[in-house]
């Protein structure tokens, strides 16, 4: 088994995650902006997102010959350490509903101040339980401080997202002299959509980002309508998806190291290959039974499908499937991170809205044509999460091997 050991490695098998973790939620919301409908993409994303956990499963578990204090993958399947696996199970039934949340958040409040509000809420909770459960294994006195710098982060993402509402609001007024910039007459824009829908992409590519006309253009294309919706779903969805991911951190953290010895003399600590094993099978048993119900039933008016129409969507599938991946191989590296360097300073991981903010500029136009006030307070955001990495990674610790087994 393979185990990363030194401070070095941890830090970067950290920002191997930040990014993986930051571009998933790019090409999830890439795909809702195309129009495929959420339910068909989470479905594909689960199923890579699992084969990635069996992967590393199989290859990092059963590298070398395992210790007594740190059997293998396959051995430590056959031992009695269920009240170790309920807790990663739990870790996963948590990170399900908060990624199937923000999937849907993302439509309502975008991805940049969605993942801020959901990181910096993860960060705020999450790392601070972290920080105990670890025995305090990371400096206090830089911790907190970056704990900090996430919480103020989290108000300047509300307010970029203020300032950029009514940037759109005031766009839309005047939306009458957009249009007259960007006019297509009728046979050219059935034209233009018909191509679109050969390549893919979305008929607001073809009009400048950030005008009431690209606004316009992208409702009509894209899976989940949002004009006209009450701000609060978005915001409930947002900070829903914030409490389920402050939670399995911890609840991975409990897996791993036992802090609460519910296991029984002798029986060694979960690895973090197994424990992630579990994690990565509630987690996708969950995604399932709840996709699959929203095609038959789905949530915020979006039209029904069901198992046939999904096995038919092939529009996109490369690119959920590529998100599941990502993401699997992001939450691995950040446990093999956090079990060298202490939870809570993996947690730098919740960073990741830099990455996304990126994708969200880049790819989706967001922000364009907005005011001075926005960018000045987006800027803001970008920096304090900046500095908040770089506090959360100053504070590793060294996570002792002689506490990796049950003594």
């Amino acid at each position: 088994m393979y185990l990363v050991e030194s401070k070095g490695g941890a830090i970067g098998c950290m920002f191997l995650a930040l990014f993986f973790l930051g571009t998933w939620p790019a090409l999830l919301t890439m795909l809702e902006r195309r129009g495929r409908l959420p339910q068909h993409t989470y479905l594909d994303y689960s199923i890579t997102n699992f084969f990635a956990a069996l992967l590393i499963a199989f290859t990092f578990g059963e590298i070398g010959k395992g210790k007594p204090d740190e059997p293998n993958f396959l051995a430590q399947l056959a031992q009695d350490n269920w009240p170790s696996v309920l807790f990663a199970m739990g870790g996963g039934v948590v990170l399900s509903l908060g990624n199937l949340s923000s999937q849907y958040a993302f439509a309502f409040v975008g991805l940049s101040v969605t993942e801020v509000i959901t990181a910096s809420i993860t960060v705020v909770i999450g790392t601070t339980v972290n920080y105990f459960l670890d025995d305090k294994i990371n400096k206090a006195e830089i911790l907190f401080p970056g704990v900090g710098c996430f919480l103020i982060a989290v108000f300047l993402g509300s307010a970029v997202h203020s300032s950029n509402a009514s940037d759109n609001k005031a766009k839309l007024n005047n939306y009458s002299n957009d249009y007259k910039e960007a006019a297509i007459s009728s046979k050219e824009r059935d034209l233009v959509k018909s191509k679109d829908l050969e390549r893919g992409s979305s008929s607001a590519d073809n009009v400048e980002a950030g005008t009431a006309v690209f606004l316009i253009e992208l409702e009509e294309r894209r899976a989940i309508k949002v004009f006209g919706k009450s701000t609060l779903i978005g915001l409930s969805l947002t900070f829903s998806a914030g409490l389920c991911f402050s939670m399995f951190s911890p609840a991975f953290n409990l897996a791993t190291n036992d802090q609460w010895h519910t296991l029984e003399k002798g029986i060694p600590h979960l690895t973090v290959y197994t424990a992630f094993f579990y994690f990565s099978i509630s987690c996708f048993v969950i995604a399932i039974i709840l996709n699959i119900t929203f095609l038959y039933h789905p949530v915020l008016n979006l039209p029904k499908s069901s198992l046939k129409a999904y096995l038919a969507d092939s529009d996109g599938r490369m690119w959920a499937l590529l998100a599941g991946l990502l993401c699997g191989f992001g939450n691995g590296l950040q446990f093999m991170g956090g079990q060298a360097a202490g939870y809570a300073a993996a947690d730098a991981v919740q960073a990741l809205p830099l990455v996304s903010t990126f994708w969200g500029v880049v790819l989706f136009g967001e922000y364009r044509r907005s005011s001075r006030r926005t960018y000045a307070l987006l800027g803001s955001m970008l920096f304090m999460f900046i500095v908040a990495v770089g506090v959360l990674m100053a504070s590793s610790g060294h996570r002792s091997s002689s506490h990796t087994a049950k003594e």
